[in-house]
């Protein structure tokens, strides 16, 4: 992909996030469900680490090695004419302008960065870390001429047996992240009300939030000022579930 169309990519899925409250990306794996996506109408679209893993026989948790991931992605983001964003896990042990290089060659626009370190046994990064890989992304793009979408995660309502107990360090996290260049922020595993509440309060950038596509409602993301949606591997999921309950009349 030229860089003109990547450039115009990028401007387009920023404007979306002001666009829509909240922007919905379905969460794709390959040619095949990002087509489907586009063709149902949505403007733009996230490629998922799990279920892109899932649909190569890898594991989630890089799994595949940066290289892997980018020739996975790449006809996939050629394959539809709308914004396409990249779930790259923690960064694959690489420098973020690296990062961002391989993403851009790829014709990919925008990128999820985790703060779980799964090539460091685990490890969660430390708020002042995260934030600063998050700030040389952030560099990284502006030095290229491509509007990037940083999209930070945070895994510590994942990592904790009561979400509420870490609410205050989450969203100093979250802070971080906004004041370090991140374009929006995912706190990983909430659904209570009064906790997206609450995060979506702290920060003045969209607050990504996951989704079921079946079992969710848009409207209650809505009321609870969420400003952007993903499916992660629940779509791959519930239509695991319905491609099951097709076959199995057919089965021996």
């Amino acid at each position: 992909m030229d860089l003109h169309t990547t450039v115009e990519r990028a401007q387009r899925l920023k404007k979306l996030h002001a666009e829509y409250k909240p922007l919905v990306l379905p969460t794709v794996w390959d040619v095949w469900s990002a087509r489907t996506a586009a063709d149902a109408g949505f403007p733009a679209l996230t490629i998922g680490s799990h279920p892109l893993a899932d649909s190569r026989g890898a594991e989630d948790h890089e799994g595949q090695t940066f290289e892997e991931v980018l020739a996975a992605v790449r006809p996939i983001i050629a394959a539809v004419d709308i914004p396409v964003s990249v779930d790259l896990e923690a960064g694959y042990g690489q420098e973020p302008a690296d990062l961002v290089a391989g993403l851009i060659e790829a014709g990919g626009v925008g990128l999820n960065l985790e703060d779980t370190v799964h090539s460091d046994g685990g490890r969660v990064r430390g708020t002042q870390e995260h934030a600063d890989y998050i700030a040389g992304l952030r560099a990284a793009a502006d030095k290229s001429g491509v509007p990037v979408w940083v999209n930070g995660r945070t895994d510590l309502f994942l990592h904790a047996e009561n979400p509420a107990a870490v609410l205050d360090e989450a969203i100093e996290r979250l802070r971080a992240m906004e004041q370090a260049g991140a374009d929006s922020v995912y706190p990983v595993r909430i659904q209570d009300d009064d906790l997206l509440t609450a995060v979506t309060s702290a920060v003045s950038i969209p607050v990504n939030s996951t989704a079921h596509p079946v079992k969710h409602d848009l409207d209650r993301f809505r009321r609870l000022g969420v400003g952007r949606v993903t499916y992660g591997p629940l779509l791959q999921r519930a239509l695991t579930d319905s491609m099951k309950d097709m076959l199995k009349p057919w089965a021996p």
